[in-house]
Order: structure tokens, then sequence, then C-alpha cells
């Protein structure tokens, strides 16, 4: 698994905490935001650096962070295929996975402390779509995934 890893100036030490346990966990991953918070790119820069690498499948997952997350979520969201969630809590980062596929969480470094920002991360990046969900919930999601597509398609 290939993970990307950004951040702009607000969510930089949020993000630099996650790369910690990223780089003790041996995840593969490259970071494609912010290096030096004295230079920083926007998060309308980094998003879309992210998004579409993991639209061309060469990233399978993607952490992002900013102030709210609410800006590389909606910059995210606007590449055909790519399922981007901001999410403050770890369930919310595991259903993120679970059952929304999502393949990219966004989080704020302004709301979520460090500590909380890694147990997120872990948690999404250690789901599976489907993972633990009851048969009937299972078969539901796989129908909306595919209704969702549809939509994509007409749009797209």
């Amino acid at each position: 698994m290939k993970i990307a890893i950004g951040s702009d100036k607000s969510g930089f030490v949020l993000k630099e905490a996650i790369k910690k346990y990223l780089e003790e966990n041996n995840f593969n991953f490259e970071d494609l935001g912010t290096i030096d918070p004295d230079n920083a790119k926007g998060f309308f820069i980094v998003a879309p650096e992210v998004a579409k690498r993991v639209q061309s499948k060469e990233f399978n997952l993607a952490i992002l962070v900013c102030g709210t997350g609410a800006g590389m979520n909606i910059v995210a969201n606007k590449y055909e295929g790519v399922h981007a969630v901001a999410c403050e809590s770890i369930y919310s980062a595991t259903m993120a996975r679970a059952i929304n596929n999502a393949q990219i969480i966004c989080m704020g470094g302004w709301i979520v402390a460090p500590e909380l920002g890694v147990k997120m991360a872990e948690a999404f990046l250690n789901t599976d779509w489907l993972q633990d969900l009851e048969p009937w919930r299972k078969e539901w999601l796989d129908k909306a995934s595919k209704e969702v597509k549809a939509i994509e398609d007409s749009i797209y």
C-alpha cells in the first residue's frame, strides 16, 4: 500500500505527528505537502496534487491536513473517483473506510490534537471497505456504491 500525505501551514504540526507514526510503522508514503511552514503550500495546491495521484492509483490512500479539514476535503472531492472525508474522531475515520470506501481522510490541525490524529490515521489505514459489517449492510453498501458510481458517471 502506498500512501500520500500533505498539509498546508495550518495542518503542518498534525501532519508531522502522523508522518512520524508512518515512519515508525514502516508505511510506504510520500509527503506531497508543506515541508517548511515558513514556505507553505496552500490547501488548494496540496489537495489537487494528492487527489490527482490517488485518482491515477499511484497512491492507494491519502491523509490531508489543513486548518479544519474542510478545504482539503472540498478540493479533493472535485476529482472523479476520489472520495475524501473530513473526520474529527477515530470512529468517523474508521467508518470513512468501512462504509464510504474513502481513499482520503482530511483532518483539521486547529481541531484535532496530534495524538488523536495519529490514532485516526491508524484507524483509517488499518480498515478495509466493508470490514466488520453485517452481511445485509455489506450487500446494501455494495449496491449503494454502484449507485454513487452511476451518479458520478452522469456528471463526468
